[in-house]
């Protein structure tokens, strides 16, 4: 391994330009040349291999290994970059023993100008004093009283959809998103739930769009104004939250002190809950899609785990917090659904310092990345990685396993903070649907998924509730 890099350049001017006074401390952009010494392909001029990857990431990604092999060089959204795959490549940038790779300055210029300071884009002794504070909202107590929301939630919901044939995407992404109001904001469905909810929807989709500057009439300008109205409209919150009694995440977050017995500021408390709540409702409307075509595919996994969860509760009562670890086979089901499509298909990252991997020096600057959605279908760790199997997940077969193998939701100091409240409600939501209905498609239906920047069904996914009984 070379000697590190220096990291802290006087100034940025590119990093602050384009993305906020915030990113002054980020390595400039290496010429395109440090990297030449790597196999890969740039793809056409401007944009690369961009369009390639969006349309077939799977088939790009396995095309590139089976080339250049398991570290390749690639040039798409906006620049040049390394990509390194499997669970050793998993391990190297998610452990990250050395603190080599920045996760801020690899999310960042996607996310940080709209969701600046949230949880992933922050690095080392910042990231872990924050997320100490925010891990106050998910410890037993708050998840308890989340869990109450979340079956009551969803237990009204299913019973609009009973015997109906719908889009379960669309569907399932208004029901996370009025959940996250409930259960994050402490907020009741409604008109204000509503317009929290458009400022979300319009701010995610601006973190994609072409056009990078809040022009009118654009994805960026609406999600500028959405950013703009959910910056007040926590802000003037956080006084009488903090004064409260208040048992949802925010009321929780506004209430934690720092080892030194301060409150986090306002500025950063706002932060934070936009962060959160972006990244809790994509991925598990993402995530419980997967999981519901898959059982529509295989409803002997229906019967399976409704036998389960009859055995924990009744039908349509749904599972408490105390409850969940009983469910077992579910969780192996919901493991199996984000390991075929992982909700978050890659993670980028920065390569702070010089370092080695794969025959190949890879210099400080340089834009990395790694692919759950290809680790996950490595044969040598995924007999048959085609098939829906939640038996991989049984302990004697996960047990044999790399550790880094399935990563869905990250690993090392960046683990997905809210893992716990995604299985809870999968589950809850699963407990009520299955024990009351059978998931049914049309016999032949295989809708289309668009894998980036989160998996879904590009038709919406038509299934029918039938009612059991």
């Amino acid at each position: 391994m070379n000697a590190p890099t220096n990291i802290q350049p006087a100034r940025s001017e590119w990093s602050e330009k384009r993305f906020g006074p915030e990113t002054r401390h980020w390595l400039p952009r290496n010429p395109d040349s440090a990297i030449d010494h790597i196999p890969g392909e740039d793809g056409m001029p401007v944009i690369g291999n961009t369009l390639e990857q969006l349309r077939d990431y799977r088939g790009f990604t396995k095309r590139m290994v089976a080339k250049y092999g398991r570290v390749y060089r690639n040039n798409s959204f906006g620049g040049r970059s390394v990509a390194l795959h499997g669970p050793e490549a998993n391990e190297l940038v998610m452990f990250d023993r050395e603190k080599i790779f920045s996760s801020e300055q690899g999310w960042g210029p996607v996310l940080n100008l709209l969701f600046p300071r949230g949880l992933m884009l922050m690095d080392f002794e910042k990231h872990r004093a924050d997320r100490k504070l925010l891990s106050v909202a998910f410890k037993p107590e708050p998840m308890r009283h989340y869990a109450d929301s979340l079956n009551e939630g969803i237990r009204d919901r299913i019973g609009q959809w009973s015997g109906k044939t719908f889009k379960f995407y669309p569907a399932i992404k208004e029901l996370t998103l009025d959940l996250a109001a409930t259960s994050f904001l402490g907020i009741p469905w409604g008109p204000e739930a509503d317009k929290v909810n458009k400022a979300f929807v319009d701010m995610v989709q601006a973190s994609i769009g072409v056009v990078r500057v809040p022009l009118p009439f654009t994805a960026m300008g609406r999600g500028a104004k959405g950013r703009a109205y959910l910056v007040d409209y926590f802000g003037k919150m956080v006084p009488e939250r903090r004064d409260g009694t208040g048992e949802d995440m925010f009321s929780q977050i506004c209430r934690t002190r720092d080892d030194n017995g301060d409150y986090m500021s306002v500025e950063a408390i706002v932060d934070h809950m936009n962060f959160l709540m972006m990244a809790a409702h994509d991925t598990i409307t993402s995530s419980i899609t997967s999981m519901v075509w898959e059982l529509a595919k295989h409803p002997e996994w229906q019967d399976k785990l409704r036998e389960e969860m009859l055995a924990v509760s009744p039908a349509g009562e749904g599972v408490g917090h105390n409850s969940l670890g009983q469910l077992e086979m579910t969780e192996w089901a919901f493991k199996e659904a984000l390991r075929l499509v992982p909700p978050v298909p890659s993670f980028p990252r920065r390569a702070l310092k010089d370092f080695e991997y794969g025959g190949y020096r890879i210099p400080a600057g340089t834009s990395v990345g790694v692919s759950p959605a290809y680790t996950h279908m490595m044969e040598e760790h995924w007999p048959e990685p085609e098939t829906f199997d939640p038996m991989r997940f049984s302990p004697e077969v996960a047990r044999e396993r790399h550790k880094y193998a399935w990563v869905p939701f990250g690993g090392g100091a960046h683990m997905c903070l809210g893992l716990h409240f995604a299985y809870m409600q999968a589950k809850i939501f699963f407990h009520h649907v299955l024990t009351t209905h059978r998931i049914v498609v049309e016999d032949g239906y295989a809708p289309e998924w668009q894998v980036l920047p989160i998996p879904r069904p590009k038709d919406g996914l038509t299934v029918r509730f039938v009612p059991l009984g």
